[in-house]
């Protein structure tokens, strides 16, 4: 059984992501957001618990379903709304958008590394590979974690990468999430395959399907991958049963999802789930989970203002870290702050 902070970590940033999303969802209806917004939905808890598993200094690389895992990894919700209103003061300095940014930490903090996505579906895959690669060569016992959706599955970086991390017998851990549609394509009519974490009996890699919308066996599962990885038994394949609840985007009106499976699904809902269990075991009394559920909603609400409230790029600021010699910003570009349930680091709460 895992401990009361544990437990307390998950709930809170499941729920601190969801609220985050609400927000962003109300920015986006009123012209605040730039571009377009691609909500996790139903869906939070595996970003988060399988972030939550991994050691302190690991490298993580999230797609952009998976904010859960950047907010999981100490990363403050007004640089998510700063990058997806594309301000001056974003971690890419309006130059990206959504979860676009990187964090590369000092070489003596112990702090994650966070590789921003890719565009291209599965390109991550060889990318953690190489940095896990380059880890062991530094002789840093660094495990890699990334996301790949169930279309992403069926590109060619990502047979490219499964295979080298498998030949190479890397730290490498893979969360397939099977969301049940890659954008309105059903999971039946891409691969043939019962279960998506069968792609890795090809490659020889270690893989199970747990129940994506139960925290704890997504935690369980997560941080058996990374044991496996840390100890040299090479990378891991874990699939995660779960369904996206809103469509690939919000422009998506998902007409393509039958209304029972949607009703089907939001009984599985991973917060809700997760606080009946917190309450029924006594880890957190109901009045305990509705405090936390008030700190999250405020949090999201405050940290939303801040960014709103930041100017937009100086246009004389263009060419800034884009070519070489010219003058760099100053300072580190994303803070990380610290689980409000843990003694180190920053509060989260902290102004």
């Amino acid at each position: 059984m895992l401990n009361q902070p544990t437990l307390l970590e998950l709930y809170y940033y499941a729920r601190l992501t969801r609220d985050v999303e609400e927000r962003l969802a109300i920015l986006y209806r009123t012209n605040h957001v730039v571009g377009g917004l691609y909500r996790s939905l139903g869906q939070e808890g595996e970003s988060v618990a399988s972030a939550l598993a991994l050691g302190p200094s690991d490298i993580i690389a999230p797609l952009i379903r998976n904010l859960g895992s950047l907010l999981a990894r100490g990363v403050r919700p007004r640089d998510v709304f700063a990058q997806y209103m594309a301000r001056g003061l974003s971690p890419s300095r309006g130059r990206d958008l959504n979860l676009h940014f990187s964090h590369v930490p000092p070489a003596a903090a112990e702090e994650p590394t966070i590789i921003g996505p890719i565009s291209m579906l599965g390109d991550l895959i060889p990318v953690l590979a190489g940095a896990v690669l380059a880890a062991r060569m530094q002789q840093r016992a660094l495990v890699a974690l990334t996301y790949i959706g169930d279309g992403g599955t069926s590109t060619g970086a990502f047979h490219e990468g499964m295979n080298f991390a498998a030949v190479q017998h890397l730290p490498l851990i893979v969360i397939a999430e099977d969301n049940k549609f890659a954008y309105s394509t059903p999971l039946a009519q891409q691969m043939a395959i019962d279960r998506i974490d069968q792609r890795a009996e090809a490659y020889g890699v270690a893989h199970e399907m747990v129940d994506g919308n139960d925290m704890v066996a997504v935690y369980e599962a997560t941080k058996r991958a990374v044991d496996r990885g840390r100890d040299g038994q090479g990378p891991t394949l874990l699939g995660v049963d779960t369904m996206r609840m809103r469509g690939h985007a919000e422009h998506d009106d998902m007409r393509y999802v039958p209304k029972a499976m949607l009703h089907e699904w939001a009984a599985r809902d991973p917060i809700a789930r997760l606080r009946s269990r917190l309450a029924e075991s006594g880890v957190a009394t109901p009045a305990e989970l509705d405090d936390i559920d008030r700190q999250t909603k405020v949090f999201a609400e405050t940290e939303a203002s801040e960014a709103l409230a930041q100017p937009m790029p100086d246009p004389a600021d263009v060419t800034r870290d884009v070519y070489a010699g010219m003058t760099p910003f100053p300072g580190r570009r994303v803070e990380l702050l610290r689980s409000p349930f843990r003694e180190h680091g920053t509060a989260v709460h902290d102004p």
